[in-house]
């Protein structure tokens, strides 16, 4: 059983991930803060008693989840309202860097050269651009995938899918992104 220190601890260390995959899904980051902070409360009223092994696979499910709620409600209020604000982007901040920790340094990356350095930064805001261009679930799987090192029995439970059907989705979005890429005249 999680102690509630083990749970404090992973909770820390989820939380920028988490945010920054519920940015990419509603692409607004105030609902994208409150679907964390909902998804957050609900592991520990609910599932705070788990092993700590559990809490991660837990929490993902519950992430995506309270995500899909949001969705339904955000339907809902479409519905009813038609609030035009919904149809824009809600991320407008251009120096906001959603794929920051894919940038991570090494060593040898310290000492680059300002044009390579600018080339690196370009390519990753290109290929933001890209991933927010897929469909939900391909950008999910991918996400999970790929972002969060999850295996694919893991990403298919947390997306309620076959695991044959995350491959088929990974796959996908791999071969869009690359064609992309590709003619952006960009080489990975």
């Amino acid at each position: 059983m999680a102690s509630p220190q083990e749970l404090s601890q992973f909770l820390k260390e989820a939380e920028r991930r988490a945010f920054k995959r519920s940015v990419y899904h509603v692409r607004d980051e105030d609902a994208a803060l409150d679907i964390v902070q909902d998804s957050m409360m609900k592991l520990a009223q609910h599932y705070g008693d788990k092993p700590i092994a559990e809490l991660p696979l837990l929490f993902a499910r519950i992430l995506s989840n309270t995500t899909l709620d949001w969705f339904r409600a955000q339907k809902k209020d479409r519905a009813v309202f038609t609030h035009f604000s919904a149809f824009e982007s809600g991320n407008d901040d251009e120096n906001h860097d959603i794929l920051e920790t894919l940038e991570v340094l090494d060593t040898s990356e310290q000492h680059e050269s300002a044009e390579t350095s600018l080339d690196r930064k370009e390519t990753v805001k290109l290929l933001e651009k890209e991933i927010e261009r897929l469909p939900a679930r391909q950008r999910e799987a991918f996400l999970l995938r790929y972002w969060e090192e999850m295996d694919v029995a893991e990403t298919a439970a947390i997306m309620g899918c076959t695991e044959g059907s995350v491959k088929t989705h990974c796959s996908r979005a791999c071969h869009a992104l690359s064609q992309s890429l590709k003619e952006l005249g960009i080489k990975l």
